[in-house]
C-alpha cells in the first residue's frame, strides 16, 4: 500500500490525463469521477514498483482504460438511459475544436484510443503498441485510418 503523499503526488500528476480518458470513453461526468476513485484507489492499493514516471503514467493510463470498458460492458448500464443527454463541451473550447473533438469521440474505440494516446499525450507508436498490447505497425495502421475517417467527417476543416 502507498503513502498518502506519494497518492496525492499521483492525483497532482495524472488527475487530468485520467478524468480526459474517462470522458473519451464514457462521455459522463458523473462515470467519470467514478472511475477517477476507482483508479486512484487501484494506485493507493497496489504494491507495484515503477522503473519511472513513464511508466508509472502508462501504468495509470491502462488502468483507466480497463475501468472505462469495464464500466461500458457493465448489464446495468447497457440497460439503462441516462436521465439527462447533454453534451457539456468546455466553455473556451472554439466551434472547430469542438468539431474535431466531437468527431473523435465517434471514432471506435480502437481508433480513438490510439489518437488520443498519439496527438493529446504525445505518445509515440512504439510507446502506445506497447500499452495497448499492439505492433508498432498496427497503431501507425490505425493512425491513417482515424486520420482518413476524421477527414471524411470533417472535411476542410480537418487540415
Amino acid at each position: 500500500m502507498r503513502s498518502e503523499q506519494e497518492a496525492n503526488r499521483a492525483v497532482d500528476l495524472y488527475a487530468d490525463t485520467v478524468r480526459r480518458l474517462c470522458m473519451i470513453y464514457l462521455k459522463s461526468y458523473d462515470d467519470t469521477e467514478d472511475i477517477f476513485q476507482n483508479v486512484f484507489i487501484k494506485y493507493l492499493l497496489s504494491n507495484i514498483e515503477f522503473q519511472s514516471s513513464e511508466h508509472e503514467k502508462a501504468w495509470i493510463i491502462r488502468v483507466t482504460i480497463n475501468e472505462c470498458k469495464d464500466l461500458l460492458k457493465n448489464f446495468f448500464r447497457s440497460k439503462s438511459v441516462p436521465l439527462a443527454e447533454i453534451k457539456e463541451l468546455p466553455a473556451d473550447m472554439s466551434a472547430e475544436s469542438a468539431n474535431v473533438l466531437e468527431a473523435v469521440m465517434q471514432l471506435p474505440p480502437k481508433y480513438k484510443d490510439v489518437i488520443y494516446l498519439y496527438y493529446y499525450e504525445g505518445y509515440t507508436a512504439d510507446e502506445i503498441g506497447k500499452m495497448l498490447n499492439r505492433r508498432t505497425n498496427t497503431v501507425y495502421t490505425q493512425l491513417a485510418r482515424a486520420r482518413a475517417a476524421l477527414k471524411e467527417r470533417l472535411g476542410d476543416e480537418f487540415e
